[in-house]
């Protein structure tokens, strides 16, 4: 076989050429490409880095932020609350305040028309007591024929009214 003979001539050729194309390819890409494709990774790796950091940061100082103004807006809160129950306080006292007038203003009233009611009862019980005697005496005349003197027939009423 002429292909094995002809192996055997190229052989060293063929290793000699072998050696520089892989030679040149370490030198191109081990040497070339290689560290600039590292370097790229390595400053990707540090950029994330970097990103996730400031990220931390961030949400830290939102975090501390939240706080704060969850702070202040219970202390407002708070404040409303005490405004709230100062108000009502102050309108309570105020209607008490008026009730209590207007109760003495009733009470007043109330005093006023009992005095007036029992001034018109014994007002009125005098003037049945008048109006008693008076019939009294007309009934007495009619009846018995006899005239009965004021004095007896006031006495005389006074002494049924006070049975009744």
């Amino acid at each position: 076989m002429p292909q094995i003979a002809q192996l055997m001539e190229t052989y060293a050729s063929q290793i000699f050429w072998l050696l520089i194309f892989f030679g040149a390819v370490y030198f191109i890409v081990g040497r070339g490409m290689v560290p600039k494709v590292l370097a790229t990774v390595e400053q990707r790796d540090s950029q994330i880095a970097a990103d996730l950091a400031a990220a931390e940061a961030a949400r830290a100082a939102a975090d501390a932020e939240e706080e704060a103004w969850r702070a202040r807006e219970n202390a407002n809160r708070a404040a409303a609350q005490e405004t709230v129950a100062k108000a009502k306080a102050e309108a309570a006292a105020a209607s008490e305040k008026k009730l209590a007038k207007a109760q003495a203003g009733i009470d007043a009233r109330v005093a006023e028309a009992e005095a007036a009611i029992a001034a018109a009862r014994t007002s009125a019980l005098a003037e049945i007591e008048d109006v008693a005697v008076e019939a009294a005496q007309d009934i007495v005349q009619r009846l018995a024929g006899v005239k009965v003197t004021k004095p007896a027939a006031k006495a005389a009423v006074k002494e049924a009214m006070s049975h009744v």
